[in-house]
């Protein structure tokens, strides 16, 4: 949608390591290009990685994915550690190589803090004595105990400890964010939790959903006879299986009671504010003393309720059914549970024979055999809760001495007057709120500070010991819910980084109206000054697009310009965005993915992606087409018969390629917001007639279907 956007942002606001350099112009018709920038070897390897990941044998409008990445799925195997093996996942273990190397000695010189961290998570894991000490924290562990005091036992303490303590969110989830209807102040939301297998379906449906439930029911066991095995008592199997069953049949009501991800699509109607007083009113929770609960879980971060304190409820169905839930349950199974949900987590972090309890669990969610070598699981871990240190050693290996400039975006979106179905009033705030996106590039600028007084003092509150590697990870949790919690009474930053700089993706904030290309996806096959801007253009130009169009899809949409919920559009405009929408949602759950035993894409949870894929798509290839009648035509790669048209198209297929395994599919069907590799693909260019014309797809071939869907 936004083609000048784009090409704004290709141009002038990737830092300078990752620039573009704009090939010459030319009319010549050779059929390689200019090596005068890019040198003859650079060439080559642009064009060898495109033909090897492509199968020619393939008609490209009969099977695009196939045609562009047949290659690549021909000559990749899944590792023996993964459940997924694409594109994004090689860029990702290559970025964790870089992270690898330098890490000890980085963190060495950044801050003792962040050293103790790293150089624990590579030490053999104690014994079960943290993980005792763990379970005693929050009320013993029922199963595995022998005189637990029910008497003593309140689930709104319980729950309010695993919140701000343990940063873990069990029936349900409370927390700070902005507030979707004004983005200057933060509240509390209360939300249905996530569950103890990736989605509702594993406790109801057959297949492999069983075969899952069945290994978790077996996970479950084997934890608790270890407890009690290590407190010394007697093993009682039969009572073991019997709570546990108890523990899974809970946990099963409380799945019921969640609302799917279909029925969740509408911010708008998720939106629920209320005091708190009106929260205890509505949901009674067969007793549940909401104020205690919530003044448990601020009083942590000194964080007192004011007297009217007002909250959003998101989950208004969960937390009707849950009152039969509860009362149905002893509070010796809800106990169970809560330990349970805490216990599992913290598998990763035990020595190996917590790990082997596990094995068949993760086979048959995962279909995994081989756990992941331990450095990458070092690296994953303070990659994953210290992003802004983590990014500066990535920085610094990466942009190796350059510095970074940006500029806003100011771009018209010209390409809005392409749409009939959208009234001029509803153009003119999608154009004011296109000129108000804030981009952000590659990394913030304090990151590389020479004093890194901001850095130390984002993780100067920890307190790790170098002999508790367990409890360095419980430091670290707390550390995070407390960074939450404590922004409740504090203003909205709107320009805070939503991510750190070493990740392979991209984002956009509804919230802040803001997008975010970190440094880790600036790279090839995305980005890379050696590859032709045909290329470059069908990977971070597509990405670009596709970040800046989640502003305008199905929930982005309902957010203006200063990233508050309000309804910008007129009934004219809404009711034909929907029509439009409908269109999409029909074509992508029309996708029959047979990996995942033959289950159908959902089309309404996958909406927001698929708008974006195809909002993207286009929009680059705009930006591209732009670029051309300025620069002139790009010669050809040697070795490839296809014009610079038709190189746009297979890059920006070839950064999807990637296989699964069933049992990770049967999982991504039910759980991934976005469509499945193959679908991002074939969805998107089924709908673009410019595809159709680069590629002489025939009217009526499965690439060029007569039905098209557009929304922008």
């Amino acid at each position: 949608m936004f083609a000048q956007l784009l090409s704004v942002l290709l141009q002038v606001s990737i830092p300078p390591s990752y620039g573009v350099v704009l090939p010459p112009k030319t009319n010549s018709s050779h059929n390689i290009i200019s090596t005068s920038q890019t040198t003859a070897s650079q060439v080559s390897l642009n064009s060898a990685r495109l033909l090897q990941n492509m199968d020619a044998t393939v008609e490209a409008c009969q099977n695009f994915y196939q045609y562009a990445c047949g290659g690549w799925l021909e000559r990749h195997v899944i590792p023996e550690t993964s459940s997924r093996h694409s594109v994004f996942d090689i860029l990702r273990d290559k970025l964790e190589i870089v992270l690898k190397g330098p890490v000890h000695p980085f963190f060495i010189s950044m801050s003792n803090h962040f050293w103790v961290t790293l150089k624990y998570l590579t030490v053999i894991q104690l014994d079960s004595k943290p993980l005792m000490r763990l379970i005693d924290s929050i009320g013993d562990w029922p199963v595995a105990s022998e005189d637990w005091n029910k008497e003593a036992w309140s689930l709104e303490d319980t729950l309010a400890t695993l919140n701000s303590r343990y940063h873990k969110k069990v029936m349900l989830d409370m927390y700070v964010w902005t507030d979707d209807r004004d983005s200057r102040r933060h509240i509390i939301y209360i939300d249905q939790p996530a569950l103890g297998m990736p989605s509702r379906d594993y406790y109801f449906n057959d297949g492999n959903y069983k075969r899952v439930r069945e290994a978790y029911l077996q996970f479950m066991v084997s934890m608790a006879r270890i407890a009690r095995e290590d407190r010394n008592l007697t093993q009682e199997d039969d009572r073991v299986v019997e709570e546990m069953v108890q523990v899974l049949d809970l946990e099963t009501d409380i799945a019921n009671a969640t609302s799917p991800a279909e029925e969740r699509q509408d911010v708008t109607i998720l939106y629920n504010k209320m005091t708190l007083s009106k929260l205890q009113e509505s949901f009674n929770l067969n007793g549940f003393n909401w104020t205690r609960f919530v003044r448990g879980v601020l009083s942590s971060v000194a964080v007192d309720l004011q007297l009217e304190e007002e909250v959003v409820v998101y989950s208004s169905p969960y937390l009707e059914k849950m009152n039969d839930v509860l009362s149905k349950h002893t509070v010796r199974t809800m106990q169970n549970y809560l330990t349970w949900q805490l216990v599992m987590e913290r598998v990763s972090s035990l020595s190996r024979r917590f790990k082997d309890a596990r094995a068949h669990y993760r086979k048959a969610l995962y279909g995994t055999t081989v756990e992941e070598a331990r450095w990458r699981d070092c690296v994953r871990y303070v990659q994953g809760s210290m992003e802004n240190a983590v990014g500066a050693l990535y920085v610094r290996e990466t942009f190796a001495g350059e510095s970074k400039t940006g500029k806003s975006l100011s771009a018209y979106v010209e390409t809005l007057e392409e749409l009939n179905w959208m009234d001029d009033q509803s153009k003119e705030k999608a154009r004011e709120k296109a000129m108000a996106i804030k981009e952000h590039i590659g990394y913030p600028d304090h990151i590389l500070e020479e004093s890194n007084l901001k850095l130390d003092q984002e993780y100067a509150h920890l307190n790790f010991s170098e002999e508790n590697y367990f409890e360095n990870i419980l430091e670290n949790l707390q550390a995070e819910a407390h960074k939450t919690l404590k922004k409740l009474r504090e203003p909205v930053d709107p320009d805070i980084w939503i991510i750190g700089a070493a990740v392979v993706n991209a984002f956009y904030s509804p919230n802040r109206n803001q997008i975010v290309f970190p440094a880790g996806i600036l790279q090839p096959p995305f980005f890379s000054k050696q590859q032709l801007q045909a290329l470059n253009f069908g990977g971070i130009g597509m990405v670009i697009g596709h970040e800046i169009t989640h502003g305008f899809d199905d929930n982005g949409r309902n957010f203006d310009k200063d990233g508050n919920m309000l309804n910008w559009w007129s009934s004219y405009s809404a009711e034909h965005f929907k029509d439009q929408s409908q269109c999409m949602v029909q074509q992508y759950g029309n996708f029959n993915w047979k990996l995942a035993g033959g289950q159908n894409v959902s089309g309404i949870s996958t909406l927001g992606e698929n708008i974006a894929d195809n909002g993207g798509v286009r929009q680059a290839y705009k930006a591209y087409m732009k670029w051309v009648e300025r620069e002139g035509e790009e010669l050809r790669l040697p070795g490839l018969d296809m014009d610079h048209k038709q190189l746009f198209f297979l890059n920006f297929a070839q950064v999807w390629c990637g296989a699964y395994r069933p049992e990770y599919a049967s999982q991504c069907i039910k759980t991934d917001s976005h469509s499945p590799l193959e679908y991002r693909v074939l969805g998107s260019l089924q709908n673009f007639g410019a595809f159709s014309d680069a590629f002489q797809c025939k009217p009526g071939t499965p690439m060029n279907p007569e039905m098209k869907c557009r929304v922008w």
